[in-house]
């Protein structure tokens, strides 16, 4: 009995043991992946966050708001076509500061990412308004995108 409890044991420890030995495994080092991207040593680099919140303007036209969404849903598949725009989408609940969504636009500057958003007809129209944010994160990040398309299967 003591046998047979030892060599369970025995062969618990080896398979964790190995589970973790596999787990970690780290990818090899990618220089010219890490190049195209821009990334620094440790694989990040700088962005800028726009958070879109509520705008002053106060539209009751339901038609007029549609076609103000609509264009905005536009804008931001042209921003992400050419590069610009990695991220968007709007919270999901309401909240104190007034974020409506935010985008992370792939430049590191302030007044290109301000010349970006201001292409929006949503923003050009005041429902939206924006407070722009410079962020560090994982270089990678632009890569999700080709995937997102892959898993999609209707655009709002």
């Amino acid at each position: 009995m003591k046998l047979k409890i030892y060599l369970s044991l025995s062969l618990l420890m080896a398979t964790l043991s190995f589970a973790q030995e596999k787990k970690a495994a780290k990818p090899k080092f990618n220089q010219e992946l890490a190049t195209s991207l821009g990334a620094d040593q440790y694989g990040m680099k700088a962005y800028t966050i726009v958070m879109l919140t509520t705008g002053s303007a106060k539209i009751e036209d339901k038609a007029k708001v549609g076609e103000l969404m609509k264009g905005h849903m536009t804008n931001i598949g042209k921003l992400a076509d050419e590069g610009k725009i990695i991220v968007a989408g709007p919270f999901l609940e309401k909240n104190k500061e007034t974020y409506r969504g935010m985008f992370i636009f792939n430049t590191k500057s302030k007044e290109e990412a301000e010349q970006w958003v201001k292409t929006d007809p949503a923003v050009q129209a005041g429902v939206f308004g924006y407070e722009i944010f410079p962020w560090y994160g994982s270089a990678a990040l632009p890569l999700y995108l080709k995937h997102h398309e892959e898993i999609t299967k209707e655009n709002p």
